[in-house]
């Protein structure tokens, strides 16, 4: 699937340097009401959900949504609720989603630019709510958005991209006065990792190496980056020497001379607008333990690399419909 620039640039920028799919917070729990909320029991307004940049009134129910958030879409259309203007993070074209969202759209949204969102294309679209709850969560971009309307950024205590997925749901699911709806869906989602994590005793415990592949080499994926997070919640560890380059960021480059920081009883690896052979074909992969045992896996297929990326409830059970097999498939 062919892949606008702007997008492309955007979700490797994100998945690469930013964060990529969000990450846990230290502080508030997920699902837990951030200070300076207020209820919105059976989607009663107003409602104020707090937030990272202060607390956001919305005074009635909202009726024409924009979702500029990495993943703030498919939270909206689990919620029932369409937004009229959406950004598209990942490069899915058409609706803006990936296919575990899809056909929830009535009529397809305005796509919106990500990194730089055009304010005009914003402002035309006449929102009442705008969501923005996983981004870089900047001052300025908060400042702007909500002289358009009230937005709903990333809770406190978070950094750029590092809203959870259980966070971005609370934080929607207030904003649109759908708590309930949100709850259960965090419940049911908690409750596949739950069955996944059971059902594959093995998991628990073994250290797992994630990274990606792209045109700059190898990097590897840290705690507070979804996919880690999506990992250990199945009861893998995150590879010590890999958590141990952890900085500000929550993707690390990784130098030729420390590509064997990847070995691990488990490495998964996915390339990012680069093809899987560059990978397979590299003689520094093919010299892992890891590859050389068989417990190394590259994800090729894009839609489950999407899946595992993206951060959002939607696609989260994707990934443990079609992600765990492959991973206890390899740990055989």
């Amino acid at each position: 699937m062919p892949v606008r620039p702007i997008l492309r640039g955007a979700a490797l920028l994100a998945a690469t340097v930013l964060v990529a799919g969000c990450g846990s917070a230290d502080g508030e729990s997920s699902g837990e009401a951030a200070a300076g909320d207020s209820p919105a029991s059976g989607g009663a307004f107003p409602v104020t959900v707090g937030t990272a940049l202060g607390p956001v009134e919305i005074a009635e129910e909202p009726q024409r949504v924009v979702a500029l958030g990495w993943s703030d879409a498919e939270t909206a259309l689990a919620l029932s609720v369409q937004p009229v203007g959406v950004s598209d993070w990942l490069g899915f074209g058409g609706e803006g989603v990936g296919p575990w969202a899809e056909g929830r759209y009535d009529e397809a949204p305005k796509i919106i630019e990500t990194l730089e969102p055009s304010l005009e294309a914003v402002a035309a679209l006449q929102p009442d709510l705008i969501l923005d709850t996983r981004s870089d969560g900047t001052q300025a971009r908060y400042g702007q958005l909500s002289a358009i309307a009230p937005t709903v950024g990333a809770p406190e205590g978070v950094g750029p991209y590092q809203t959870t997925w259980q966070q971005q749901l609370d934080l929607v699911g207030r904003a649109l006065g759908r708590e309930e709806q949100a709850d259960e869906l965090q419940a049911e989602v908690e409750r596949q990792f739950a069955e996944a994590a059971a059902a594959n005793p093995a998991f628990a415990g073994t250290e797992v190496a994630v990274g990606a592949y792209t045109s700059e080499g190898f990097g590897a994926y840290v705690r507070g980056d979804s996919r880690v997070d999506f990992m250990e919640a199945l009861g893998f560890t995150n590879e010590p020497a890999i958590q141990d380059l952890a900085g500000e960021n929550f993707f690390v480059s990784i130098s030729e001379e420390q590509v064997p920081l990847l070995d691990a009883p488990l490495t998964v690896v996915f390339p990012i607008f680069v093809d899987a052979a560059q990978i397979t074909g590299n003689p520094l992969w093919q010299a892992l333990p890891a590859v050389q045992q068989g417990n190394a896996l590259v994800l090729e297929d894009q839609t489950l690399v999407s899946a595992f990326s993206s951060g959002s409830a939607l696609g989260t059970q994707y990934a443990l419909d079609n992600a765990v097999p492959l991973f206890a498939e390899t740990l055989r």
